[in-house]
């Protein structure tokens, strides 16, 4: 296979978790540990990338418990630090390049209409170096607001 002639769009995975800008971090932290992932896109209402969360991204910026947690938002934990976007017809080559310079692993695809399309991560290069590609598909799938997590309090028990 010639990885000299792969797209983004051939390369990019497709079926995506994402959360939206207002949702709490307790929420990402539960969707990326539900779905398996390490990133998880951050959308606006429109469904267009705002950022890509990662798990160290969480945790550096964890304080308190759920109860606390339940009241941040998402937005606020983007940082900015440059975050990348490509497109679906860019070469891999140099979408892999716009990784490296802004010292990230995964890189957002935003399709003709401005949304997020897909996104392609270091595991999705190692997958088409080694002549994995997944299936081509019509249309991207995007999942957001799946389930709302609320914490709850504990009542005040009786000694």
């Amino acid at each position: 296979m010639d990885t000299a002639r792969l797209t983004v769009g051939q390369v990019m995975s497709r079926t995506l978790v994402a959360v939206d800008l207002d949702e709490s971090p307790l929420l990402a932290w539960e969707i990326m540990r539900r779905a398996g992932v390490h990133h998880l896109p951050v959308v606006d209402g429109q469904g267009r990338l705002r950022g890509i969360l990662t798990r160290e991204d969480l945790t550096a910026r964890w304080s308190g418990g759920p109860m606390e947690q339940s009241h941040v938002r998402v937005r606020a934990l983007l940082t900015d630090r440059r975050r990348p976007h490509t497109t679906p017809g860019t070469s891999l080559a140099v979408a892999v390049a716009a990784m490296i310079d802004a010292g990230v692993d995964a890189i957002g695809v935003i399709g003709d209409d401005h949304r997020l399309a897909g996104m392609m991560t270091a595991t999705d290069v190692l997958r088409a170096v080694a002549g994995r590609l997944p299936e081509p598909r019509e249309a991207p799938e995007l999942m957001t607001g799946m389930f709302r997590l609320v914490p709850v309090v504990p009542s005040h028990v009786p000694a």
